[in-house]
């Protein structure tokens, strides 16, 4: 177990983080940490990246309410245009079983905060964002009508889940945001993802692509940040303020502490963190 000490937040703070893509846990009135990383209703599907195998896709459609439930592909962070644009993933799920995908696209931010686009949303179960660029995502749909529709999904019990970009914009803060490139991990204006995960920066391919240790800078230029690593075909799940890890490979927490010479320490499928203690549960309780 690997517990931190939890800091509640001053007025000023809050207020400053109205503006900013960072938001804190906060705490109950015993002191404990209160339900506030994840969201309190409905699930999150946070997945590395790479091909992904039958146990990801299938508890995504599990999730969502089986294959007759309507799901929404957002596709935006490929930057291809309609008709190709979500091709891949829509053909992923049908192979999986599910009857009812479709596609949801813009790059056009006022398209994007039409009531007729975001009102699109309204009869799905599940969103999934594709992978490409995160800041794509970003720019398409921060404060739009769209945004306000997906946290209205998770609210009434919904699923979203993404891989690649697709897991790095459901955090509060959007690491690799530079239009330039993705070797940047910090990119001033492009630092705002969409904030179903708070308090949170989520990379992906880590293992993969040798970015284990890449979210230390991230955390020590922000420690109320906790950092999440992703490697492919590998995904946690989120409910609540709990984390479980499935797939292949494995996830590495970045909590601005040393675990043995390393700035993080990882997980394997079936294990569990309570996100805003930023503690494991034991493995009785798994």
């Amino acid at each position: 177990m690997r517990p931190r000490t939890s800091h509640p937040l001053a007025l000023t703070i809050i207020l400053s983080l109205i503006s900013t893509p960072v938001a804190l846990a906060q705490t109950n009135g015993d002191g404990g940490a209160a339900i506030s990383v994840g969201p309190a209703r409905g699930t999150l599907l946070v997945v590395g990246g790479g091909r992904l195998d039958s146990v990801i896709v299938g508890r995504f459609i599990q999730l969502a309410g089986g294959p007759d439930a309507p799901i929404v592909v957002i596709p935006t962070a490929s930057g291809d245009s309609l008709p190709r644009a979500g091709a891949g993933d829509v053909e992923m799920f049908t192979k999986a079983g599910a009857r009812d995908v479709a596609v949801l696209h813009t790059t056009d931010r006022r398209i994007a905060d039409s009531k007729a686009f975001a009102d699109r949303l309204r009869s799905a179960r599940a969103v999934w964002f594709s992978g490409g660029r995160q800041w794509r995502l970003a720019d398409a749909y921060l404060g739009t009508r769209t945004q306000k529709e997906l946290f209205a999904l998770l609210e009434r019990g919904g699923v979203i889940g993404g891989s690649s970009a697709g897991a790095s914009i459901q955090a509060s803060y959007m690491v690799r945001g530079a239009p330039e490139g993705n070797t940047i991990m910090m990119a001033p204006g492009h630092e705002r993802g969409l904030g179903f995960l708070r308090g949170v920066a989520v990379d992906q391919h880590i293992i993969t692509r040798h970015r284990e240790g890449d979210l230390e800078q991230v955390v020590r230029a922000h420690p109320e940040l906790l950092g999440i690593g992703i490697d492919e075909d590998t995904a946690i799940e989120v409910h609540g303020d709990t984390a479980t890890v499935l797939g292949r490979s494995r996830v590495a927490i970045t909590d601005g502490r040393d675990h043995g010479g390393k700035p993080y320490y990882f997980l394997s499928a079936g294990d569990r963190l309570v996100l805003s203690s930023r503690r494991e549960l034991p493995a009785a309780q798994r």
